[in-house]
């Protein structure tokens, strides 16, 4: 059943005043009659023929419930397109159904059903599929007023949508596909739109609002990230985006939501909206927290992270890093033939560090023939534990190595066999107080269809979930680019602090350019500096594409930094930038060190440390409220974490700007009577 027209009380002024008091009667009963007991009407919003209006926070979502399209007007008058119609079409749809929140239909062809409704200021659209198919949609940037497109790969990017460098193949978005549940970090996009500024967060939990007139934008939420993915592409020179979703019953994936809220238009404006969608469900973690159940977390705060190697990961290494000032810092190592002993995990205990191994339960190897202990396993874990396809042969593990170890068979087998428990008593025996955990809280999660383990990819989130959490309680657990389902898990993470180009990975297989695995003591791969290319180094790290969507969804749960393969030192054109970012983020940087980097670049990275230690202290648990923009542009960058706890203003550009230098941060604690500069190219 549909209604000709909107229920309110106002009626339509052509019937004249009675005529308009019986149609608003008869339109409130039969409201009444169509939703749930205790019905609100605002909140169910109103229905005209196939256009369902619903209230969001900032004004009114309109949805065409015959093709999905969607229209927002504002409160201040302006009427914004959210989404195009569902590419390919949807089929002639059933009748409408109002709902306590909204309203319910189908779209028969294609085996869809459709809810909608108000939740928290949100438009929240559940599409529930009874066969397996797909549907694009939404299909966004489509507006005439989209300026930018907010996408959180790595740290996240903020992108004029008419920019020709990320229109172009050199910018290698145009054309691509991101798996939102693997490829990136948060599972949300989202568009600014001219009218704005574009440059402000408005402070608080809620989608970036920030008063009246500060501009607009759309925030689009993905909670259903597992199946769903996110197309680019160049229309006229401009990036739209297409989301699309696949309903399959075998990967859990039949149901599908997305939530739009309406924005002010900051470039972290998304991230804001999600961080709040978080809190509104306890989905969102606190670091204040993991340090009262583990106090050894407190000692994240200020420090820098390091792979250390050869003299480096002896107790006079870590007693060099101290005499140079470094108060406190992250050791990791690898789990190689020799790691570190006791009295190097001692050392650094009594430095004041985080000390522990790079450990995996993801991989397996034969016994007699792996090439890393991480990969090796007791008993029949391998082969009997390989995740395997539905053909029945082995998903290929690191490397193209053995394969990948299945968290359901591990889960299943751990209260009687205690493998991973032993593992890490193990790996923890030399007094280790951290951990890092490779890619368990990633997106990479499997399918399996092997005997007596089979398992859909949110179940094998879930497992890593269970044993994260365990290892969580007595450790200081990190691991690789820690999507946002882990935020609660995890204490830290690598990797997604890089938003990483696919070009990275065509550069890294080239040994000859990025460097090998060899010498055991210090590996090519980590040690031997890499010039990047142009555009790769213009897609990663060129400040005025950069936005902190993680930081802002984020921060003040866990600690982020660059990957590990990555470090400072890694790529000495981007330095000054990469320390800028950090300071301005306030995140920690990331260092691969041996005996002979520490005594080269120890200065520098204490020079560096001990700038970063108090900021990092005092802002570390809170939450990043505000990124702005100051110049034109956009190498003028200031953020506010807290409630003015920390501002931090950074000068990627040449120019000076209100008297700080190119290439030079000023940061102010709240304690503080004058900022702090750094300028971290005088460092060298």
């Amino acid at each position: 059943m549909t209604f000709s027209h909107p229920i309110t009380p106002q009626g339509d002024r052509r019937y004249g005043r009675g005529a308009t008091r019986a149609l608003a009667a008869s339109l409130a009963l039969a409201a009444t009659a169509l939703c749930l007991t205790g019905c609100d009407s605002a909140a169910a919003g109103t229905l005209d023929g196939n256009k369902l209006a619903l209230p969001v926070d900032g004004g009114t979502a309109v949805v065409d419930t015959a093709t999905l399209a969607v229209r927002a007007r504002t409160d201040d008058g302006r009427s914004l397109v959210l989404s195009g119609a569902a590419a390919g079409g949807l089929g002639t749809p059933g009748p409408v159904t109002r709902t306590a929140d909204g309203a319910r239909w189908s779209y028969p062809a294609k085996g869809l059903t459709v809810s909608a409704g108000s939740e928290h200021g949100r438009l929240r659209i559940r599409l529930r599929s009874d066969r397996d198919g797909s549907v694009s949609w939404p299909v966004t940037g489509t507006d005439r007023a989209a300026s930018a497109v907010q996408v959180p790969r790595g740290e996240g990017l903020d992108i004029p949508v008419k920019d020709t460098f990320w229109n172009s193949a050199d910018g290698g978005l145009a054309g691509s596909t991101a798996d939102v549940g693997g490829d990136l970090a948060l599972p949300l996009w989202g568009y600014s739109l001219d009218g704005g500024n574009g440059d402000a967060n408005g402070e608080g939990e809620r989608g970036g609002k920030s008063g009246a007139g500060r501009g607009h934008g759309v925030s689009y939420l993905t909670p259903t990230d597992i199946g769903t993915s996110l197309r680019f592409s160049s229309t006229g020179g401009r990036l739209r985006t297409t989301a699309a979703h696949a309903f399959d019953a075998g990967e859990g994936t039949r149901d599908y939501e997305v939530s739009f809220a309406l924005t002010d238009g900051a470039p972290v404006a998304p991230a804001t909206d999600y961080r709040s969608y978080l809190a509104q469900r306890g989905q969102l973690g606190s670091l204040r927290e993991k340090i009262r159940k583990n106090p050894a977390n407190a000692k994240l705060l200020g420090a820098f992270h390091a792979y250390v190697w050869g003299e480096a990961g002896t107790p006079e290494g870590v007693q060099k890093l101290r005499r140079l000032g470094v108060d406190r810092m992250w050791l990791g190592y690898d789990a190689g033939p020799n790691p570190p002993g006791a009295a190097m995990v001692t050392a650094a205990k009594k430095a004041g560090y985080l000390v522990g191994p790079y450990d995996t339960f993801a991989n397996g190897q034969a016994p007699k023939t792996a090439d890393s202990p991480t990969s090796v396993w007791p008993d029949r874990v391998y082969p009997d534990f390989c995740v395997r396809k539905a053909d029945g042969t082995p998903v290929t593990g690191f490397g193209n190595r053995g394969c990948y170890l299945s968290s359901r068979a591990f889960e299943k087998a751990e209260p009687d066999h205690h493998y991973l428990a032993d593992r890490t008593a193990k790996m923890v025996a030399n007094g280790a107080d951290s951990y890092f955990l490779d890619v368990d809280a990633t997106g990479e999660e499997f399918r399996d269809h092997g005997k007596g383990h089979e398992m859909t990819k949110a179940e094998d989130r879930e497992n890593r979930l269970a044993r994260m959490g365990r290892l969580s309680q007595k450790l200081v657990l990190g691991s690789e680019a820690a999507q946002a389902w882990a935020n609660k898990a995890v204490a830290f993470d690598h990797g997604s602090g890089t938003p990483v180009a696919d070009g990275l990975w065509k550069l890294e297989r080239d040994k000859e350019t990025w460097g090998a695995f060899y010498p055991e003591n210090a590996p090519k791969v980590f040690f031997k500096p890499v010039q990047l290319p142009a555009a790769l180094a213009t897609a990663m790290y060129d400040p005025k594409y950069r936005a902190p969507l993680y930081e802002t969804a984020l921060h003040g749960s866990l600690v982020n930094a660059e990957r590990w393969e990555l470090s400072y030192e890694k790529l000495p054109a981007q330095k000054t930038t990469r320390a800028l970012l950090a300071m301005l983020y306030n995140t920690p940087l990331n260092y691969v060190l041996d005996g002979p980097t520490l005594g080269k670049n120890g200065p520098e990275l204490a020079a560096l440390q001990k700038y970063f230690s108090p900021l990092h202290k005092a802002a570390g648990t809170e939450q990043l409220t505000s990124f702005r923009r100051l110049t034109a542009d956009r190498t003028v960058q200031r953020t506010i974490f807290g409630n003015g706890t920390l501002t931090v203003t950074a000068n990627f550009g040449t120019r000076a700007y209100d008297g700080l230098p190119g290439g030079c941060v000023d940061a102010k604690l709240s304690t503080d009577r004058t900022p702090r500069r750094l300028c971290p190219a005088q460092l060298g």
